[in-house]
């Protein structure tokens, strides 16, 4: 079923709110049983999409519920993605002996997932990061690099 096809997509948007049948319109009465009939139909179909212990867990919320709750998760999910994330980009150190490419490498798939995520992360930024973690045996190369004061792209790096 799509949704802005059959024009329901508004009940992810717009909250049903309860109305006091005694001192509504009939206008009102008619645009709120409208809006629970389409939220009926699209609970249906999002709780029928859903894993079983998830079924059981949102089998009484409206859609606009749903959808605040399902972002709010996927929000707290992310920032725990980051969080780890630059955990690790701050601590990732280069031994000595190790491959230097197989070090950027794994640093630029830490900056990659971060700009998955949304993180404006400057390649500016990331170079220096990395030239951070890698060992005293290359403060040399670390210093040409400041002295010379060229751009250079992470993949040139």
């Amino acid at each position: 079923m799509d949704l802005r096809y059959e024009e329901k997509e508004y009940v992810l948007d717009k909250e049903l709110i309860e109305i006091d049948e005694t001192k509504a319109s009939a206008e009102e009465m008619a645009e709120y049983r409208a809006h629970e009939k389409d939220a009926t139909k699209v609970s249906c179909i999002m709780v029928a999409t859903k894993t079983p212990e998830l079924q059981r867990f949102y089998e009484d919320y409206w859609p606009y519920r749903i959808c605040q709750d399902l972002m709010e998760k996927c929000h707290q999910s992310a920032h725990q993605e980051r969080y780890e994330i630059f955990s690790s980009i701050i601590t990732t150190k280069m031994k000595n002996g190790d491959s230097v490419m197989s070090h950027l490498q794994r640093m630029q798939r830490y900056v990659d997932h971060l700009i998955k995520l949304n993180v404006n992360f400057d390649e500016e930024l990331s170079i220096d990061i990395i030239l951070h973690s890698l060992p005293p045996c290359y403060d040399q190369f670390k210093m040409t690099y400041h002295i010379n004061k060229e751009e250079v792209t992470l993949s040139k790096l």
